[in-house]
């Protein structure tokens, strides 16, 4: 990461930006570009058409957000261009950088240092801790000061991006415990190899889940195969009414979590940088011993 980006620690959750980012970098007469590909972006649109002007440059909400639109244009008179990296609730993820002129925004909550990319395509990162990160209660936001430079002036000193980097991300009392965790949790990974040791444990475990609900026809997988999250994996059981069985089963192996977001349903499986391979060995043999007892 070159040296003209910023790294803050902020409160609060990832939802805190959703009318921060506007309110730093949209105004009244100018526009911003979104991509619509689930709950989180939805809401980060919302609360940025209190600010400026939305251009909603692509949805999958056409098909229940089981895709990531493809082909779309970003218009190059945008103040910035968001998008959602990996959509928890839906189980997609963006694969690839999107190709804009504009400022790119992205919120990274659940997906930041699971893999190899280059941050220095963005003008603006922010991110939850409580996924890959650490404890909940923190953000990171990483920014480029010269994004930063240009951003609105006159809005509240808590709400301006610049006042924090000012201050060092102490504007406030910090979430200091939340901080600590992030500084082990960071130690942590170096000392496993990095981001890119990470990526390859991820993308096995990945591999190891996703090759197991294919095999077994017991098990349906909504989201189209080359949008399939790495972290978050979801899927139905193709006769609904063994769908309780199937999470009694999981929770009498202390499996909890399973069940799917309530906005989806079916169940859901998160693969988190934490989350051992051995992990997902177990939910897999399980998944299997299942299909053999109650698949056609």
């Amino acid at each position: 990461m070159d040296a003209n980006k910023e790294v803050l620690f902020l409160h609060g959750g990832a939802s805190t930006h959703f009318f921060q980012v506007p309110m730093n970098f949209l105004t009244k007469g100018t526009k911003a570009a979104y991509l619509d590909c689930g709950v989180w972006g939805t809401k980060a649109i919302k609360e940025a058409k209190i600010y400026g002007d939305v251009d909603v440059v692509a949805s999958s909400k056409d098909k229940n957000y089981t895709y990531i639109p493809a082909g779309f244009h970003i218009p190059n008179d945008a103040a910035y261009f968001h998008y959602t990296t990996n959509n928890t609730i839906e189980g997609t993820q963006m694969h690839h950088i999107p190709d804009a002129s504009v400022p790119l925004i992205a919120d990274m909550s659940s997906d930041i240092l699971s893999r190899e990319m280059d941050f220095n395509k963005f003008a603006f990162i922010y991110a939850g801790a409580q996924k890959n990160i650490g404890a909940a209660g923190v953000n990171l936001v990483v920014a480029d000061r010269s994004f930063l430079a240009k951003g609105n002036k006159g809005i509240p000193s808590m709400m301006d991006y610049t006042v924090h980097v000012e201050n060092g991300s102490m504007l406030n009392t910090p979430p200091v415990f939340a901080i600590y965790v992030c500084m082990l949790t960071l130690r942590w990974l170096k000392k496993n190899g990095g981001i890119q040791a990470i990526e390859s444990a991820n993308n096995k475990k990945a591999a190891l889940l996703y090759d197991t609900l294919d095999t077994n026809s017991i098990f349906t997988l909504p989201v189209e195969k080359k949008d399939r999250s790495l972290m978050n994996a979801v899927f139905t059981i193709t006769d609904p009414s063994l769908e309780a069985l199937f999470l009694k089963k999981c929770e009498s192996e202390s499996m909890i979590g399973i069940k799917g977001h309530r906005n989806v349903g079916g169940f859901r499986v998160s693969l988190y940088n934490a989350l051992p391979l051995s992990s997902v060995q177990v939910i897999t043999d399980l998944m299997n011993d299942f299909a053999n007892q109650y698949g056609s």
